[in-house]
C-alpha cells in the first residue's frame, strides 16, 4: 500500500506533463503532491519543506535535472534529509546513465514508457524512502549518543589514565578544596616532544606502547592520591595537593624528571630513551580565584624553558595586588 503522506515534488516546465503525472499519482493514492515549473522554483519549495521523492525532467531551461540534483544533494546535506530523485528523460545509453548516477540521481523513467513505469517506480521509491529516513534518524541519534558519551568520558583509552576533561574537572574540585580547607595545589605538565618523532619513525603501535610505558612509570613515581592524566599525544599532567607551598618546589618532583630522562623504556623495538620537560605551577588559597584553564595554559607556557634548561621550571601564582 502506498503512503498517502509521501511528499512528492514534480518539476517539469511543460504544464501538460505535470498535470498527467499528478493525475496518475493521485489515482495511485498519493495526496501530498507539489508542482514546480522550473528547477529554481523547485529549490525554493524544498527549502520551505523537504520532499521525499523528486520527479524532475532532465531537460529544462536555466537548470537541467542534473544540476538540480546537485543542488538538492547540497540541501540534503545541510538538512540531514535524503531526497529520492527520479529523472524523466527521453535519453538512453550507458554513458547517459553513468553520468546521471555520478550526479546522485537514484532512478530514471523513460518518457516513452512513463505511463507504464511511473507509478511502480514511485511505489519502489516510497518503500525505500521509509527505510532511508529511518536509517538517517537512527544514524543521527547514534551520532548524538556518541557525542554525548564523549562529553561524559573522562578516561584515556590507551593508558587508562584520566584525560584532559578529567584534569579540568579535578582542577576545579581541587581549587574549591584549598579555598575551603587550605593547603596548596601543584600542577605539572610533562612534555615529551620526541614522542611525535618516534611515532613518525616507528608507527602508531609503538607510540601507544611508549605512552603506556610512560604512564606505568609515572604511576610508580607519584603518590597514590595524586591525579595523573594523559593530555594528548605528547603531554601528561599531574595534580597534587600538599600542606603548603613548600611542597610544590621543583625538588619535590625531581624523581619524576629523573625517572623519565635518565632511564630508557623497553619496547618491542628495543630500549628507547626520551627527553621530558616539566613545567610546574603552584598556588594556595590566597591567590584565588583562578580558573583551571589559566593553570593549564600557564604550565604549558613553561615547557620551552624546561626543554632548553633540562630542569623543572616553576611558576608560583601570587596574591593579586
Amino acid at each position: 500500500m502506498p503512503n498517502p503522506q509521501l511528499s512528492i515534488l514534480v518539476v517539469d516546465d511543460a504544464k501538460f506533463s505535470s498535470v498527467m503525472i499528478g493525475r496518475a499519482l493521485s489515482k495511485a493514492g498519493y495526496e501530498d503532491i507539489r508542482f514546480a515549473n522550473s528547477a529554481s522554483a523547485a529549490l525554493e519549495l524544498i527549502e520551505q519543506r523537504p520532499a521525499n521523492v523528486l520527479l524532475a525532467d532532465w531537460l529544462m531551461p536555466e537548470m537541467d535535472g542534473l544540476e538540480l540534483t546537485t543542488q538538492v544533494r547540497q540541501q540534503d546535506e545541510m538538512s540531514h534529509h535524503y531526497t529520492y530523485i527520479i529523472l524523466l528523460t527521453g535519453r538512453d545509453g550507458q554513458d547517459v546513465l553513468s553520468k546521471a548516477f555520478d550526479h546522485g540521481v537514484d532512478d530514471f523513467i523513460g518518457k516513452s514508457v512513463m505511463n507504464e513505469q511511473l507509478v511502480p517506480r514511485v511505489y519502489a521509491a516510497d518503500r525505500l524512502c521509509g527505510s532511508l529516513q529511518r536509517l538517517m534518524r537512527e544514524n543521527r541519534l547514534l551520532t548524538e549518543n556518541i557525542a554525548s558519551l564523549e562529553n561524559r568520558n573522562l578516561i584515556d583509552p590507551i593508558t587508562g589514565l584520566g584525560n584532559m576533561r578529567h584534569l579540568r574537572q579535578r582542577l576545579g574540585d581541587s581549587l574549591s578544596h584549598i579555598e575551603s580547607r587550605g593547603g596548596a595545589l601543584c600542577y605539572l605538565v610533562i612534555g615529551l616532544p620526541e614522542l611525535l618523532d618516534q611515532r613518525e619513525r616507528y608507527g602508531e603501535l609503538l607510540h601507544h606502547e611508549l605512552l603506556r610505558g610512560i604512564a606505568r612509570r609515572l604511576g610508580q613515581l607519584v603518590r597514590p592520591l595524586d591525579t595523573l592524566t594523559r593530555l594528548d599525544d605528547h603531554h601528561f599532567g599531574l595534580l597534587a595537593l600538599v600542606d603548603d607551598l613548600r611542597g610544590c618546589s621543583p625538588s619535590s618532583f625531581k624523581r619524576l624528571h629523573e625517572g623519565l630522562n635518565l632511564k630508557a623504556f623497553k619496547t618491542s623495538e628495543g630500549f628507547i630513551s626520551i627527553k621530558a620537560g616539566i613545567g610546574l605551577v603552584s598556588l594556595d588559597a590566597s591567590t584565588l580565584p583562578v580558573e583551571p584553564q589559566t593553570l593549564i595554559e600557564s604550565a604549558a607556557a613553561l615547557l620551552p624553558d624546561a626543554y632548553t634548561t633540562g630542569r623543572i621550571v616553576p611558576l608560583r601564582f601570587r596574591q593579586p595586588a
